[in-house]
């Protein structure tokens, strides 16, 4: 395969499989920290080599809470992938994050607990204090920009991810919360995913798609059902965001 770099994919909620990848492989390797949610899928998508991991499992569903994201990122960096852009399906808390909207985030706010979130576990003797004041890899993040404005792709060029514990939606009171904090979008997902990366020394950066209006702000009750129209309309934006990102920045 021809390309300039090993790109994996991690996709969330609505985004099972990639429709435009040949699957040429699957892999399943072993970790130190357990099972990775489902085999990488080995690929080619036009002429670039792409590895793609569905977070959640498929046909299976892991909550938020429980996925094994030490295992999973261990895995993509195992496979000597060079980048990573993550998937997510969030709800919408600033103005103008509404359903059908897509952010590229430059910053987050970490409202877990409980979670394995770190590779650091004392042994090594040596502290693992990674640089996070940018979480998301900035290069990464301005191709991703510019593979939205050359698509011709609606899209907010920064925003601030708050990730809660799931698996439960959030209250109307803990939304009011976070747009006081500055979160402009809320998802379960986000971290410690981004954290692990960096530990890896992954480049990382992550699509966000707005599926609904966080607690509070909208006029129906949040369920699943409800974010699906938006998920499958989305995934398919995210789709052609992803096949302009791989032929103007990694293939040749």
């Amino acid at each position: 395969m021809s390309s300039r770099r090993r790109i994996g994919i991690i996709g969330g909620t609505g985004v099972d499989e990639l429709e435009d990848l040949e699957i040429l492989r699957t892999h399943a390797p072993a970790t130190p920290y357990g099972e990775i949610s489902r085999p990488v899928q080995e690929g080619r998508w036009g002429e670039v080599e792409v590895f793609f991991l569905q977070r959640h499992g498929s046909p299976g569903a892991i909550p938020p809470h429980l996925i094994n994201y030490r295992a999973n990122l261990w895995a993509l960096h195992s496979l000597g992938l060079e980048e990573i852009v993550a998937i997510n399906a969030v709800g919408g808390i600033a103005e103008g994050m509404r359903p059908g909207r897509l952010v590229i985030p430059d910053q987050l706010i970490d409202y877990t607990w409980g979670r394995e979130h770190t590779f650091d576990d004392g042994r090594s003797g040596a502290l693992m204090h990674i640089d996070f004041t940018e979480p998301y890899h900035r290069e990464l993040r301005r191709a991703l920009i510019d593979a939205a404005v050359t698509a011709g792709i609606p899209h907010a060029a920064s925003g601030t991810y708050g990730a809660t514990q799931g698996p439960r939606l959030e209250t109307a009171l803990e939304i009011r919360r976070m747009a006081q904090d500055g979160c402009d979008v809320v998802g379960m997902t986000g971290m410690p995913e981004a954290a692990l990366a960096r530990e890896l020394g992954l480049p990382y950066a992550a699509i966000c798609m707005v599926v609904n209006p966080a607690a509070g702000l909208g006029d129906k009750p949040l369920s699943l059902e409800m974010m699906r129209a938006t998920l499958q309309q989305e995934a398919g934006v995210v789709r052609r965001l992803l096949e302009t990102l791989l032929a103007t920045r990694y293939s040749g």
